[in-house]
């Protein structure tokens, strides 16, 4: 019977493999707009993607970043401004896009733009940290992705968002894994809802990459500037010193369990445009695979101990 079953598990690898192997053609004539270019996973993804031969429609916040994309990218990219929290900035590019793309449509869109600040327990924030942070990761991405839809479905295209592994599980205080979570559910509601316009929309949940998410500077002065701006009260609670503490504690965790290699993000967000057939969902990250979304799966109870256990620990009692 173990045989059987082992064979079976072989065959269905193989065929996945060859299903997937399958990618398009004539990418010289599909145009793909990504958010968020100016660093990390965009910028790379429009340079890579740039280099394959597809007309890249790169989305950046700042002038530098665009002028680092063109520099270093062929006549084939485009650059724009793009500020996703601002719904004039977003009309405002789809207004260019539609004039670039023309009758073809928008082959793809990828939903990259995002922060990971502030990151802290809950009772260390206010409700504008949030709303701050959902303008971005969630707001923006659903009013990027309405406004060029109608570029989308004349494509039969691709929507491509980028959650995260936590947008599966929640280890951390703050908006992050609000803000991913939404996503998800935007996702899986947008993926039946363009189905039968033969629309593919795809999602990217990476685990930890070493960008400017989990930069250790950016880590520690997030952390410093919500516990020096906290009440006196509030940080009696968690005890002294205990942000030296803690941001010790993320730091050496997210230095374990950082991954260098960013291609393999990339490799993934590519097969998701380029592929004939996408796979739903991309888990980027041994950590990803082998801890995040395992435990996702588990009871409430079994996570919550696991967290717990492996979490800053507070020194004073409430009680």
């Amino acid at each position: 019977m173990l045989l059987y079953i082992v064979a079976l598990l072989a065959l269905w690898s193989v065929y996945r493999w060859f299903k997937e192997s399958k990618h398009l053609a004539n990418r010289g004539d599909k145009h793909v707009y990504i958010t968020g270019c100016d660093t990390g996973f965009g910028h790379l993804l429009a340079r890579h993607l740039d280099k394959r031969g597809f007309r890249v429609i790169a989305g950046c916040y700042t002038d530098k970043g665009e002028d680092e994309l063109k520099k270093a990218s062929s006549d084939r990219m485009t650059t724009l401004h793009l500020d996703v929290t601002d719904s004039a900035s977003v009309a405002q590019a789809t207004a260019l896009i539609d004039a670039l793309v023309g009758q073809k449509g928008l082959w793809a869109v990828v939903n990259n733009a995002g922060i990971s600040v502030p990151v802290a327990p809950s009772d260390w924030l206010t409700v504008e940290d949030y709303k701050r942070m959902l303008d971005v990761n969630l707001v923006g991405m659903i009013d990027v992705t309405l406004s060029v839809l109608p570029l989308i479905k004349k494509a039969r295209g691709r929507v491509v968002n980028v959650a995260s592994a936590f947008g599966r599980i929640c280890p951390f205080g703050g908006p992050y894994c609000v803000s991913k979570y939404g996503v998800e559910a935007f996702n899986d509601s947008l993926r039946l809802n363009l189905a039968p316009f033969g629309v593919k929309v795809l999602c990217i949940e990476p685990g930890f990459f070493r960008t400017n998410v989990t930069d250790p500077q950016i880590i520690e002065e997030n952390g410093k500037r919500l516990w020096d701006r906290l009440p006196q009260d509030v940080k009696d609670d968690y005890g002294e010193n205990y942000v030296e503490r803690a941001l010790q504690t993320i730091v050496a965790k997210c230095q374990l369990l950082t991954d260098d290699d960013l291609m393999k993000v990339i490799y993934c967000m590519e097969h998701a445009v380029t592929a004939v057939h996408p796979r739903t969902r991309y888990s980027p990250g041994w950590d990803a695979k082998f801890i995040w979304l395992p435990l996702s799966y588990m009871p409430s109870f079994v996570t919550d101990s696991l967290v717990l256990k492996f979490s800053p620990k507070i020194n004073v009692s409430m009680f």
